[in-house]
């Protein structure tokens, strides 16, 4: 089965479908505007016109000679699918954008009967050669000679009998051609649903790369200043005696700050993201036309997931160890504390002393 390939004309529409049960209303199919574009199938030379809505094809339609698309308002066109047993309906934001779609469809049909007559005639070709070869040597074979009674009358018997042959040989391979392309429009249409889930989806992932490599360069930064605010709390408790400054302990007070504010910054990106990789989640990619290369980014997505757990378990810790920090901090300038009111208790002893 190929792929469609490239669109040969897209347009912004609303769509809608008859209502089976009374062929009068209609039904909308996408709750908003979608794409529907007309692509040349090259492997089965014919055209078609699809349009995809979420995760599920919304149109997906073989043209034929025999369909008409006709206006019926300004911003409004509808044509019939027989195959399908449907009517669809676009509506336009624009008369310019009904007119172009149009007039492509009339270019389309218009191409689509010519590629039927040469695929016909070259069906036929084939079909009148596969037949007239076992014919003759039947005819060799199991023919004995036989005397001509009735000279030209003859001829023509045989002549007509070729020619009703050839008919229902051509009959027989049209209901063929018919069938198969029944058969194989869900399949197409399937395929083109996992190509578009599979673009979002890269997108997605690529996306969940980049923040996660920011995040471990701000992570290990995030561990770098959490190593200098230990070793300031261990130079103070070294020197409590002497009692640190008000602006040194300004300087941790805010430090403590930043760091908390940029932590809870990123622990929210990090739950932002998992629901958007759980957005992405799509039901198609469960499908058994699902293609190797899908899989790969399935795996990828994965590894992605747990490398984001990772990165929140270590997120955590960093928060548990500033608490811990936190504790120390305050602990320490307890302590200096209770030492700068006991040199000042010594100080007015002495002074007490002098004074005496």
């Amino acid at each position: 089965m190929g792929c469609p390939g490239q669109p040969i004309f897209s347009a912004r529409a609303h769509v809608f479908q008859i209502d089976p049960a009374t062929k009068r209303n209609w039904i909308p199919a996408s709750k908003h505007a979608v794409t529907v574009s007309f692509f040349y199938d090259a492997n089965r030379n014919v055209y078609r016109i699809i349009s995809v809505g979420g995760t599920k094809a919304i149109i997906n339609c073989t043209v034929t000679p025999s369909m008409t698309f006709t206006k019926t308002s300004q911003k409004f066109g509808q044509w019939a699918d027989s195959r399908a047993n449907t009517v669809y309906g676009l509506g336009f934001a624009t008369e310019q954008q009904l007119h172009q779609f149009s007039e492509k469809f009339k270019e389309v049909k218009d191409a689509a009967r010519l590629a039927r007559e040469k695929s016909q005639d070259k069906e036929l070709a084939n079909t009148a050669l596969s037949i007239a070869a076992p014919q003759d040597l039947s005819d060799e074979l199991q023919s004995p000679p036989v005397m001509c009674v009735n000279g030209p009358e003859d001829k023509l018997f045989r002549s007509q009998s070729a020619d009703i042959t050839l008919s229902s040989e051509k009959e027989r391979i049209k209901k063929m051609l018919s069938e198969g392309s029944i058969c194989e429009m869900n399949l197409e249409a399937e395929l083109f649903t996992l190509q578009d889930s599979n673009s979002k989806l890269v997108a997605a992932l690529h996306e969940a790369n980049a923040n996660v490599e920011q995040w471990k360069k701000q992570l290990a930064a995030y561990q770098e200043e959490t190593e200098r605010l230990r070793e300031q709390v261990a130079e103070l408790e070294a020197h409590g005696g002497h009692g640190p400054s008000d602006l040194l302990k300004d300087e941790l007070t805010q430090s403590l700050e930043e760091l908390e504010a940029l932590l809870k910054a990123k622990d929210e990106v990090v739950k932002q993201l998992v629901v958007k990789l759980s957005f992405y989640n799509f039901p198609c990619l469960a499908s058994p036309f699902y293609s190797p290369s899908l899989q790969e980014m399935e795996m990828r997505n994965s590894d992605l997931e747990r490398r984001i757990q990772n990165t929140e378990q270590n997120l955590s810790n960093s928060l548990e160890e500033r608490d811990r920090m936190d504790n120390e901090i305050q602990r320490a300038i307890e302590i200096l504390d209770i030492k700068i009111f006991d040199l000042n208790d010594l100080r007015q002893s002495l002074v007490k002393l002098i004074d005496k």
